[in-house]
């Protein structure tokens, strides 16, 4: 079976080096370019040192972003791993090139400019290919993401809260008024920038919320409810960061639907989920730890009906590196060329 060329944007980052570590493995992937406006000139080698020398990576070079070379290279897919604001100056010239675009940033996953203005304090800068991109969270479009050109791979915090929520709103068993989330996140979700709030003394035996009211993450997780829904959805969303290198615990309360039981939470989560590749689900028995899921592709779900209040409880745990970005964009990667979604992800 013919491989695949690739070029990771935005190389150096946390999902940039999940992505060189998990396509240099990949058994159909061929990696043809990294770019790291930062190292460039420089070999991958001297940048992650887990590269040996007899390694096949061991030679390739991080260049600078441009793209004049990427056709004389047989590049046919880009990763972008780049900040929101940015993806874009790379995402408009790969696409008229008819190189295939899987973007990790949150430049293309809001359909609204207003929305995204709102959110990211910036005008979007390429309106024109919001109605052409695809929401890539494969639990939700596969066959979207099969034909995409543009895949916009959801952030970490909205695939933790979308997986467990979205069969319940579909279903209509919630009041969606009532929706609850409150999220913990792992340091490397700020990304690998020297910021003071991010310093191991800093984050190290605490934890704080950040990011309230209204965490930009919200965009796209209310526009992914209001379609499921098919009507205007607002939640109320507190992250918070916690000492973790890696990982997210999410928990979600809501009131139920009159007539709501554990055995029909048990039978929507099977149906929606059941056969799917990297959903894990615990049920009513167990709890998501984020020690079982870190650096895979699993995301864990449980819920509970509480008798007391007559609220249910939704919890989900992922790394967020992987499932919540660098994994989830290979996957969409392997669904986009039909092949075994698993592939490049250690299953």
């Amino acid at each position: 079976m013919k491989k695949a060329k690739v070029a990771i944007f935005g190389a150096s980052g946390y999902s940039g080096e999940e992505l060189v570590k998990r396509l240099a493995e990949h058994p159909l992937a061929e990696l043809g370019c990294l770019t790291s406006r930062q190292y460039a000139g420089k070999k991958a080698s001297e940048v992650f040192h887990w590269i040996g020398p007899r390694s096949p990576l061991a030679s390739l070079e991080f260049s600078d972003p441009g793209m004049a070379s990427l056709p004389s290279l047989g590049v046919e897919f880009a990763f972008l791993a780049l900040p929101h604001g940015v993806a874009f100056e790379s995402a408009v010239p790969l696409l008229e090139m008819g190189i295939r675009v899987i973007d990790l940033s949150a430049d293309f996953r809001v359909k609204d400019p207003n929305v995204y203005q709102y959110f990211y304090k910036l005008e979007h800068p390429a309106p024109a290919l919001l109605q052409r991109s695809v929401y890539g969270l494969p639990e939700a479009y596969r066959e979207q993401i099969r034909e995409a050109k543009l895949v916009a791979c959801p952030g970490c915090y909205p695939t933790s809260i979308l997986i467990p929520l979205l069969p319940v709103v579909r279903a209509r068993m919630i009041r969606l008024a009532s929706i609850v989330v409150n999220s913990l996140s792992g340091v490397s979700g700020a990304g690998r920038k020297a910021e003071m709030e991010l310093l191991f003394v800093e984050c190290n035996e605490s934890a704080r919320p950040y990011g309230l009211p209204s965490h930009r993450h919200l965009s796209e997780v209310e526009q992914e409810l209001s379609i499921a829904a098919k009507e205007p959805v607002i939640i109320q969303f507190a992250p918070h960061l916690i000492p973790l290198s890696r990982g997210i615990i999410t928990t979600i309360h809501a009131e139920p639907v009159a007539g709501l039981t554990q055995e029909s939470l048990d039978a929507v989560y099977e149906s929606a989920y059941g056969s799917e590749w990297f959903i894990r689900l615990l049920g009513s028995h167990r709890y998501p730890d984020v020690k079982n899921v870190v650096g895979t592709n699993h995301l864990e779900i449980a819920w509970r009906v509480d008798p007391r209040t007559g609220r249910i409880i939704l919890m989900s745990a992922e790394d967020n590196i992987v499932k919540g970005a660098a994994g989830q964009a290979i996957q969409c990667f392997n669904i986009m060329n039909a092949w075994d979604e698993a592939l490049g992800l250690g299953m």
